[in-house]
């Protein structure tokens, strides 16, 4: 069984094919609407909103900028709690810690709280190589896991399925996975949530080890931070004799003051309430009180990377809160399998690139993705600016030049069906320097513009599919502005 992305095309040629899929649309319409207008009601409830959002991104900045005192900090703080730390540059890295820390407890199955970070390095499928069977818990993560999928949602996985969909999944798949699905099992949601929460008991009380990510890590007190609506995460972390983390360097907060301000607005920004049903939170061990044994498995797989770009770095915010795939009008349209990543949507289309270059197909098209409405802006609760990351990388891809990978830097070719933007941009700069030609240029535009085709030629025809072609004004606003000017101060000279 296979959940990783590998095969699947550039955007645009993913996207084409699932604009075409109207069940998908209708269920990602549905989904993406009725989030939003909720979110929009709760965040309307808080008056200092808007204060909120900006000292999540002072307290996100800040951290960034420190980043290295406070992961030291929560180091010599997990460990004082009784807990180990581990450092990952990449995820083969951390794959190889997480199987040796789950086969030197001589267990063969670990349960899972839903993680992008585990996700994003692909763990299930190098514990399934190591012979160690891995189960989600979260209900959507379990959808996904029992159908043969990849996660299309940052918040809702399974958001690309229908109720009935989930019901026939559940039906041909759980009985493979362990306790079967109740006889004549319909779709009302009530009903696949008892055959779940079925499905997973006998999972939760005979697990040894638990996995999770994590939301926070609090830098003072060396504690982790985990937010669900469930409840099964509650249950990974507490029952397990032994609990591994996989977290991103960039999830900690230096305090729990800081840690104030998130739980107010991502609850809002992602499931639309006050506050998350389950906030849970451990500190290293404690005696008779949940896991005995607990690693944190720090992850940078990119991110120490996408610091140093001090454009693109404010991509290392993010909380996770899916806010801005809900008003995306692109994500509506596509869904999130067309991003070939475990991180779809607007933030996907500039986190992604920045973790895994933009040296491949797929992650040199996501920096296109977009387009650039800003309603993602609008809504993000830390302010991430992703229109402007977005132009960066696609400068980025057009233009080609040195990139830092895993410390070491190379030297990035200019994509593929990029190098005529490549040139078109140099001579649009030659003319930008050069007033006298602009001039005539725009002069024969207006005086040809009755000649001028209404779709382009060769390489431009893809974009002139799907677009107008700007008509050029009868006069050029240089022209307009010198003739209306002199004649405004001759009359103004006249009345004198």
């Amino acid at each position: 069984m296979s959940r990783t992305f590998v095969g699947i095309p550039a955007f645009p040629e993913a996207a084409r094919e699932a604009v075409r899929d109207e069940t998908l649309r209708g269920n990602l319409r549905r989904a993406t609407h009725t989030i939003r207008e909720r979110r929009a009601a709760a965040v309307a409830e808080v008056s200092d909103w808007a204060a909120l959002r900006e000292a999540g991104k002072q307290i996100k900045d800040h951290t960034l900028r420190h980043l290295d005192r406070y992961l030291l900090q929560l180091e010599d703080a997990v460990t004082a709690a009784g807990g180990t730390v581990h450092w990952a540059t990449d995820a083969a890295h951390a794959n190889r810690i997480v199987a040796d820390l789950v086969k030197a407890t001589g267990e063969g199955e670990v349960v899972k709280v839903k993680s992008m970070a585990t996700q994003e390095i692909g763990l299930n499928e190098a514990l399934e190589a190591e012979g160690i069977r891995a189960y989600e818990t979260d209900l959507a993560e379990l959808i996904v896991q029992l159908g043969h999928d990849q996660p299309s949602h940052i918040l809702v996985p399974a958001i690309h399925r229908n109720r009935s969909e989930i019901r026939d999944i559940f039906r041909s798949e759980m009985a493979r996975w362990g306790r079967p699905a109740p006889e004549g099992l319909g779709d009302a949601p009530a009903d696949l949530a008892e055959a779940a929460r079925l499905h997973l008991r006998e999972k939760f009380l005979r697990a040894k080890v638990g996995i999770s990510g994590a939301n926070f890590m609090v830098a003072e007190t060396g504690t982790l931070v985990v937010v669900e609506s469930e409840g099964n995460g509650r249950m990974c972390l507490t029952l397990p004799e032994t609990l591994i983390s996989v977290v991103g360097i960039e999830k900690i907060v230096p305090t729990w003051r800081d840690l104030e301000v998130f739980l107010q607005t991502l609850p809002r920004s992602s499931t639309a309430e006050r506050m998350n049903p389950y906030t849970s939170t451990w500190t290293g061990t404690a005696d008779e009180d949940g896991p005995s044994d607990f690693h944190l498995v720090l992850l940078d797989n990119g991110r120490t990377d996408t610091l140093a770009d001090t454009v693109g770095r404010q991509a290392l915010r993010c909380i996770r809160c899916s806010a801005c795939l809900n008003v995306c009008p692109v994500y509506e349209r596509a869904g999130g399998h067309a991003y070939g990543s475990v991180y779809p949507g607007p933030i996907g289309a500039i986190l992604s690139p920045q973790l895994r270059g933009t040296d491949s197909e797929i992650d040199a098209s996501l920096p296109y993705a977009s387009s650039l409405c800003g309603a993602c802006y609008e809504v993000c609760p830390v302010a991430i600016d992703i229109p402007e990351v977005l132009v960066h990388l696609r400068e980025r891809v057009a233009q080609g030049g040195p990139v830092t990978r895993n410390g070491e830097t190379a030297e990035l070719s200019p994509a593929k069906g990029h190098r005529g933007e490549r040139v078109t941009l140099r001579a649009a700069r030659w003319a930008l320097e050069h007033p006298g030609a602009l001039a005539a240029g725009q002069r024969i535009a207006s005086r040809t513009r009755r000649l001028h085709p209404s779709r382009l030629p060769g390489p431009g025809r893809a974009w002139s599919d799907s677009r107008d072609l700007p008509q050029a004004p009868a006069e050029p606003f240089r022209d307009w502005w010198r003739r209306t000017r002199e004649a405004t101060g001759a009359a103004e000279e006249s009345a004198q």
